[in-house]
């Protein structure tokens, strides 16, 4: 996020969705950008990343979801959050939008204060520290240039997949990632592989924390993936405790 005011993109084409957005935002001391159509929205998202972005579902020349796709696949963009606006209130719209990237999820119409507060949350989502190229969170550290993992100090064995892995959920505390997501960023988009295969690597990373004395660090969302808690508490290796 920005030292100055944070920047929202709007991505909307109902004027009058927009206008409400921009007037009422503006208000609460965001600054506001509007694209109107798909095309637009992802070009200025990917020009000039804003701190968030507010996207609606259905869209001119991009839908939303694709836009959202494409925004976690790039580097400049991957770490925005995304709140989806849409008139879809199914169930499994939800858990799709979710699915592709989108870090929340809000069905027309809307209350404006509750629009607020869950852009509010989404801004204060916690960030991992990166030094002199390295990943500090917490009791973790990562050096990123020798691929070193410590925990509390203590050295950490980590194959090359589990490595990516953990930079990964290390780089957004507390985003939680589906098991496609993982598998798109960690082993790439083209990989044909099974979402199980996250599973066992996230297993594997689990047991290798643990071990070093970082207990309970990754979450399991029931159903669909995983998330990074924020800790600064170690436990001693084999500390029976």
């Amino acid at each position: 996020m920005s030292l100055t005011d944070p920047t929202i993109l709007v991505i909307e084409d109902e004027p009058s969705q927009v206008e409400l957005l921009r007037y009422n935002l503006s208000r609460q001391g965001f600054g506001v950008r509007v694209a109107m159509d798909g095309e637009d929205g992802l070009q200025q998202a990917i020009e000039d990343p804003p701190d968030l972005i507010l996207l609606d579902w259905m869209l001119p020349t991009l839908s939303g979801i694709e836009i959202c796709r494409q925004l976690r696949r790039n580097k400049a963009t991957r770490e925005v959050p995304v709140i989806m606006l849409t008139a879809r209130s199914e169930e499994t719209d939800k858990v799709r939008g979710l699915d592709i990237g989108a870090d929340d999820y809000i069905t027309k119409p809307y209350s404006i204060k509750e629009l607020i507060a869950r852009v509010r949350a989404a801004l204060r989502r916690p960030a991992a520290s990166v030094t002199e190229n390295k990943l500090v969170l917490g009791a973790i550290e990562v050096d990123l240039q020798r691929h070193i993992v410590l925990c509390g100090g203590t050295s950490v064995d980590t194959s090359p997949t589990e490595f990516r892995l953990l930079v990964t959920l290390l780089q957004s505390p507390q985003r939680v990632f589906s098991r496609q997501q993982l598998l798109d960023m960690v082993w790439g988009i083209t990989a044909d592989l099974d979402t199980r295969t996250v599973d066992v690597h996230i297993g594997r990373l689990r047991r290798v924390l643990a071990c070093a004395g970082c207990q309970n660090q990754i979450r399991t969302i029931r159903g669909f993936g995983y998330a990074m808690e924020v800790s600064q508490q170690t436990r001693r290796p084999n500390s029976t405790s």
